[in-house]
């Protein structure tokens, strides 16, 4: 079930970049604190390449990413390295160690590469929300209402209208 969804928010992603020029892609925006569509795209690519990346290793630290300028500002180059993404995904679950650094101090955290991918989803989503409030400023340009939209709220709003 993980895997699909993640795909399911990787192709929506997709869609919507398809709709965007260059320039609405790359372009600095107000509401997004300044950030461009692209930005919050590679970062959303950024941290499953990374968790992929480290996969065969077992540690993992998301604010060790490549930073790649070329994915927030080519869209098509970004749409292909989503496709590299859902190709590469789906492994074996495995004991993963997660590192950060906080406040300068180095932390270690037990975790697996499943509760890893959880993550990803959720940051992913998280990005697509706001990136959907950047949208609203393209015409031309037609989003789901569910992009951006946590699945439990989803399946909340579903029971809701029942």
């Amino acid at each position: 079930m993980l895997i699909p969804s993640i795909n399911n928010s990787l192709d929506e992603l997709i869609g919507l970049l398809n709709q965007l020029s260059e320039e609405e892609y790359s372009k600095s925006c107000f509401e997004l604190s300044g950030a461009s569509i692209g930005e919050h795209t590679r970062h959303i690519i950024e941290i499953f390449q990374c968790l992929n990346r480290n996969y065969d290793s077992g540690i993992i630290n998301y604010d060790k990413r490549e930073r790649n300028a070329l994915i927030e500002t080519n869209t098509n180059f970004a749409i292909q390295m989503i496709l590299q993404i859902k190709n590469s995904i789906s492994k074996e679950n495995k004991n993963i160690e997660l590192q950060q650094t906080i406040d300068d101090n180095a932390v270690n955290i037990k975790s697996n590469y499943y509760r890893e991918l959880l993550y990803n989803l959720e940051h992913c989503i998280h990005h697509q929300a706001l990136i959907k409030v950047a949208i609203l400023r393209c015409e031309n340009v037609a989003v789901d209402d569910n992009f951006g939209v946590a699945r439990s709220t989803i399946e909340y709003r579903k029971q809701c209208v029942q």
